[in-house]
């Protein structure tokens, strides 16, 4: 079988429309960025934000299939590794926040810092430089991963080494380690520090439920839109995708058990530093949000994949998949505004140009990278339980 492989004829159309998605949405960032440029920062950070966890989540999902196996992994393995491949590109796109972090984050402005004795106390970790080292230290250890990932993965294709799948079993047990504690201070830093009086231990594990969610949900989309084509329909059966939608309800289950304990804990604490974070976020409108995400995160994906029925159907299952990428944003989205201040949901016109703009340009990428491998592994040792599987 070749190296490479060819997309689908609605995927390639796909991906250009996707990258002129982008670069249009970009371009009206940059408009935007001319007439306001505090809100271009604020919407880009929720783009970025959201964006970073596709790449983030792949790269935990394919780990944990190295490290246990099953036949899930199979089918979307190749998908996770192209998401894998855009960190690079990620870091690129991170520059634009390097510009803007006096804008967005109180703690790198000086005058804020010297009138505040909690950001004085707060300033050995949070002030720019130390920030900037730990972004490209994140940054660095997620292209390392994702760079080894995929040179063993390429090399058992090409040779069919039985030694690689135990190479890739034993590097994702510590891989794992370094995405957790990677992302959760990623997600400190970017996002929590935007409210740096208020804290949570359970914030950055939000999080990295999100970023695995999502990736899997869009992973869950592109296999059913590939699932009847060669290669991939050898390992695209009904019990394959069951397997995809028990572990999508599992992650569906696992948000809502860390935003409810995060709120049970604040609620019970009833601490002055702590409560108001909540209170700006069920305020007013926003009110109408978090009933939003609690129905839509949490209680229809509940219901719904407890169907058998459902998780065999993978039309079905990719509605419901890419339903949970948009309320993912949704969810990002109550996350992070609230602390720029805003009284009242009132989304900018930027908050969904930014999202275009880096999404486009993203899925334009990650299309791209799956051209450049075949849609399923070969020469893996275990890929016979994956036919048997699927029979």
């Amino acid at each position: 079988m070749s190296d490479e492989t060819t997309l689908t004829p609605q995927l390639e159309d796909f991906r250009q429309r996707a990258l002129a998605v982008g670069v249009a949405g970009l371009l009206l960032c940059l408009f935007g960025a001319w007439r306001d440029p505090v809100q271009f920062f604020r919407s880009y950070l929720l783009g970025y934000m959201f964006w970073i966890c596709f790449p983030l989540g792949c790269t935990a999902l394919v780990m944990l299939h190295h490290l246990t196996g099953g036949a899930w992994g199979y089918l979307i393995r190749r998908l996770l590794e192209s998401g894998t491949r855009t960190f690079v590109l990620m870091a690129v796109l991170f520059l634009p926040l390097v510009a803007g972090i006096s804008r967005l984050y109180v703690w790198a402005q000086p005058d804020a810092v010297a009138a505040d004795p909690m950001l004085q106390h707060k300033h050995f970790y949070l002030n720019t430089p130390f920030f900037l080292g730990r972004a490209a230290f994140y940054f660095a250890v997620w292209i390392g991963l994702a760079f080894l990932l995929n040179k063993w993965s390429s090399e058992q294709d090409r040779t069919g080494e039985p030694g690689l799948s135990d190479r890739l079993e034993a590097f994702s047990a510590p891989g794992l380690i370094l995405y957790g504690l990677t992302a959760t201070f990623s997600a400190v830093d970017w996002v929590m520090s935007l409210e740096p009086h208020w804290f949570s231990t359970i914030y950055g594990l939000i999080f990295l439920v999100i970023q695995v969610l999502s990736a899997l949900a869009l992973s869950i989309v592109i296999a059913r839109l590939l699932a009847e084509r060669e290669p991939l329909s050898q390992v695209a059966s009904p019990a394959n995708f069951h397997d995809l939608g028990t572990l999508l309800f599992a992650f569906v289950m696992l948000w809502g058990y860390l935003s409810f304990a995060q709120f049970l804990i604040i609620w019970s604490g009833n601490l002055k530093a702590e409560i108001p974070w909540y209170t700006s976020r069920i305020a007013g409108s926003w009110s109408a949000l978090a009933m939003f995400l609690i129905v839509f995160h949490f209680a229809i994906p509940f219901f719904v994949l407890l169907s058998r029925g459902i998780k065999r159907r993978a039309r079905v299952l990719a509605v419901v998949a890419g339903a949970l990428i948009v309320v993912s944003l949704a969810d990002i989205f109550w996350l992070m505004v609230p602390g720029f201040g805003m009284e009242g949901l009132r989304p900018h016109w930027m908050d969904l140009a930014a999202p275009l703009g880096i999404g486009g340009i993203w899925m334009a990428a990650f299309l791209a990278q799956l051209k450049k491998h075949p849609l399923v592994p070969l020469h893996d040792p275990r890929m016979e339980g994956v036919h048997a599987h699927a029979e």
